[in-house]
């Protein structure tokens, strides 16, 4: 019940005012986010690479409800990618993208155009795109416009979320010879008739997907901090002769970073999903239902002075 209460929060444009101008909110938002430039997120890539770590940068925002908005999201992506090549860190570095910021709710073809324009830029500048995924409601636009890009730019990854009833299906079908798919829980609030709401379901589903991945010729890339699923993900990896370099971990930017160098000192391949920019407040919320029991630090966060 806390969960469905956060992430009904997160759509709420009064609680979003008042967590915004609350004194130290700044200083837990550093923690979840690198920064609000892109100075920041190449700052912040550049340190994860120092200690062997991989990254996946995301430029927050999403509900795009104007093309001018879109375009402005785009050139962001643009101008990332063109500071990444210049200070080397292609190789250290892939941006993550929602096609709802690119303008999927305006036109889903809108969205696919400026999406291939930054698809044109990161194959330009030695990287790839992963296509996030967002609730149910655009999950078959979204798979859609990521078959589309991968006609051009066959690296593009795919999310799919263990928590939808339908993801192991999907994990199936697209766990195909080139294709990159981030599996991870899954982080909006949806109805049972499409998503299990019990953990333990959503643990379940995930242990299924997993085996589908793993079983297929795709590169999986196992989005968890759950200490079980990623013993799991390595079990698996094994009973399916898969080396380390077949696969690789991914975790939050703030979330068991011990645990992100325990892995990459390891051998496996570990990268940072890095948001970045002002638009933080439904990312944030979402991190809380995640993990609920940050809900504690947040909440004294809204009243204590900086």
């Amino acid at each position: 019940m806390l969960r469905s209460v956060i992430l009904a929060a997160a759509r709420s444009s009064k609680i979003e005012r008042l967590v915004g101008t609350a004194p130290v909110t700044r200083s837990l938002v550093r923690r979840y986010v690198a920064g609000e430039t892109t100075a920041h997120a190449v700052a912040t890539t550049r340190t994860l690479a120092a200690d062997g770590l991989l990254a996946t940068l995301d430029y927050l925002g999403e509900d795009t409800v104007v093309v001018e908005q879109a375009d402005a999201t785009r050139d962001e992506y643009l101008g990332l990618l063109a500071a990444l090549k210049a200070e080397g860190l292609s190789a250290s570095a892939e941006v993550s993208v929602k096609l709802s910021a690119l303008g999927q709710r305006i036109d889903p073809e809108l969205a696919y155009e400026r999406a291939s324009e930054i698809c044109v830029a990161a194959a330009d500048a030695g990287t790839t795109v992963t296509v996030d995924m967002e609730d149910h409601t655009v999950t078959d636009s979204t798979l859609e416009i990521v078959q589309r890009l991968r006609e051009t730019h066959a690296s593009t990854g795919a999310v799919l979320q263990a928590y939808l009833r339908r993801t192991e299906d999907d994990c199936k079908s697209q766990a195909v010879a080139g294709s990159r798919i981030r599996l991870c829980k899954g982080a909006y609030k949806e109805p049972e008739t499409v998503a299990y709401q019990r953990g333990l379901d959503v643990d379940r589903s995930y242990v299924r997907c997993i085996n589908a991945l793993m079983a297929g010729e795709g590169y999986p890339m196992l989005a968890t901090h759950d200490p079980r699923l990623i013993e799991i993900g390595i079990d698996r990896a094994r009973w399916y002769d898969r080396g380390k370099e077949s696969f690789e971990f991914q975790m939050l930017y703030g979330i068991r970073p011990t645990e992100q160098l325990r892995l990459a000192a390891e051998g496996y391949r570990v990268r940072v999903y890095v948001p970045y920019g002002d638009q933080w407040y439904g990312y944030l919320m979402r991190r809380m239902a995640e993990r609920p029991a940050n809900l504690a630090v947040f909440a004294r966060s809204l009243w204590t002075k900086s």
